[in-house]
């Protein structure tokens, strides 16, 4: 099909694009930007005057909960969400059951990812069997699978030998390692940050450190054998600064935080509500201040929603006997909206920090609009409002967000030129 989206703000920030012009597709493909190429003729159009069309966005981190978890989402759910929110192209986490291990697991999701047709579906294998930090998994059988990038979540690896060889053996095939770096030690039984708020509630801590001695490790381990790193859900200032300070000694790592730790604080515990129990745990405001910092300088390369689906008794019970996590993904975009509009970002690098940066960190072919790559846009209004839940495709609704008025509404996500969500 021929389709021509005109007059809209086509934001690039791969190449810098950033005016008011037409967008012409055929056969899946972007073949044109500004006039249209000879012979093309549109067979149908988008009036995009007063939008903005960017490359579609990026999220390092959904959890589509299938297979194994039914009751909190699936695959369908979760990538109709992700299109509601911008979402062209997403990495689904290992967690789910049985393990993403083996290649079985990673063909039935993409399988069922293609059928859904919703979003491009890139998953992440676990670094190790059944994530139980002793035996490697077959990283190879899952790269040759559909696996971009290979990570244990917070399951970590107790035997830092045993890690230090599974760094090796993806370094000796360049792959890319994904870290979530918390030691298990010092976590181990904490609800929040261990701080003022904390110990007002009567709910066990997780310090600062629990992050900053996993990582200050993890990074070394990375120095050393030279593995490609992406380290993922970044909470705290100091740790970012260790990521800033690694990268200035050329270590090539990247690092995402999540986009409610830009917005949200510890302070939220206040009432106990079980909606801001996340992990890693919400932390305090100068913490947020230099996660702000890190992802307006670039350490920090790129933002992503973390989303955790959940049933609703997942989240009725007593404080720490909650599951944690918030389901976020389809408001991904009119929540990133609120950065600029507190004057944090400008658009085009908080457009940046949703596609070409999350993209770039695990070589994922997206994040772009560019002439001969894939039609994989989307078309937002800025100066319209998003009420969330008003409608609502996730299964999970524990997010605190709903029923807040949020910056900006996704008119159009389109994947390879269809038309997968339209306002």
């Amino acid at each position: 099909m021929k389709l021509s989206i005109l007059g809209a703000r086509v934001i690039d920030p791969a190449s810098g694009l950033d005016q008011v012009t037409d967008i012409h597709i055929e056969a899946c493909k972007i073949v044109g930007l500004g006039a249209a190429p000879a012979g093309f003729v549109a067979v149908d159009s988008i009036d995009a005057k007063g939008l903005v069309a960017a490359p579609g966005l990026v999220d390092l981190n959904v959890a589509l909960r299938e297979p194994g978890y039914s009751r909190k989402g699936s695959i369908t759910s979760e990538t109709r969400a992700a299109a509601a929110g911008g979402v062209t192209s997403l990495c689904c986490p290992p967690k789910t059951k049985p393990v993403l291990d083996t290649s079985a697991v990673a063909e039935l999701i993409l399988d069922r990812a293609r059928e859904a047709g919703n979003t491009k579906v890139f998953p992440i294998g676990a670094l190790s069997k059944g994530l139980d930090g002793e035996q490697l998994a077959e990283l190879v059988a899952l790269r040759d699978a559909g696996c971009v990038a290979f990570g244990n979540g917070l399951e970590s690896f107790r035997n830092t030998r045993t890690l230090c060889r599974a760094l090796d053996y993806a370094a000796t095939f360049d792959l890319t390692v994904i870290f979530n770096s918390q030691d298990h030690d010092l976590a181990e039984g904490g609800l929040a940050h261990e701080g003022p708020t904390a110990s007002f509630l009567g709910l066990p801590g997780i310090p600062e450190t629990a992050e900053t001695v996993a990582l200050a490790r993890d990074l070394l381990l990375v120095e050393q054998t030279g593995v490609r790193a992406h380290f993922s859900q970044l909470t705290s200032a100091r740790g970012v600064a260790l990521i800033a300070q690694a990268q200035q000694r050329g270590l090539k790592v990247t690092a995402d935080v999540a986009l409610y730790q830009l917005i949200l604080t510890d302070e939220a515990l206040i009432d106990f509500s079980s909606l801001y129990h996340v992990q890693p745990p919400l932390r305090t405001r100068a913490d947020r201040d230099g996660l702000r910092a890190a992802v307006k300088s670039g350490v920090v390369s790129a933002i992503s929603s973390h989303h955790q689906p959940h049933e609703r008794d997942a989240k009725l019970a007593p404080f720490g006997a909650t599951e944690p996590g918030i389901s976020s993904v389809e408001l991904l975009l009119p929540l990133a909206m609120t950065l600029v509009e507190d004057g944090l970002l400008d658009l085009p690098t908080l457009l940046a920090r949703l596609s070409t940066g999350p993209a770039e960190a695990l070589r994922l072919p997206a994040g772009k609009l560019a002439v001969g790559g894939a039609a994989d846009i989307v078309l937002f209004d800025p100066a319209a409002s998003t009420v969330a839940g008003e409608t609502w495709l996730s299964k999970g609704e524990n997010c605190p967000f709903i029923g807040h008025s949020l910056p900006g509404v996704v008119r159009y996500t389109l994947v390879d030129g269809r038309i997968s969500h339209q306002a």
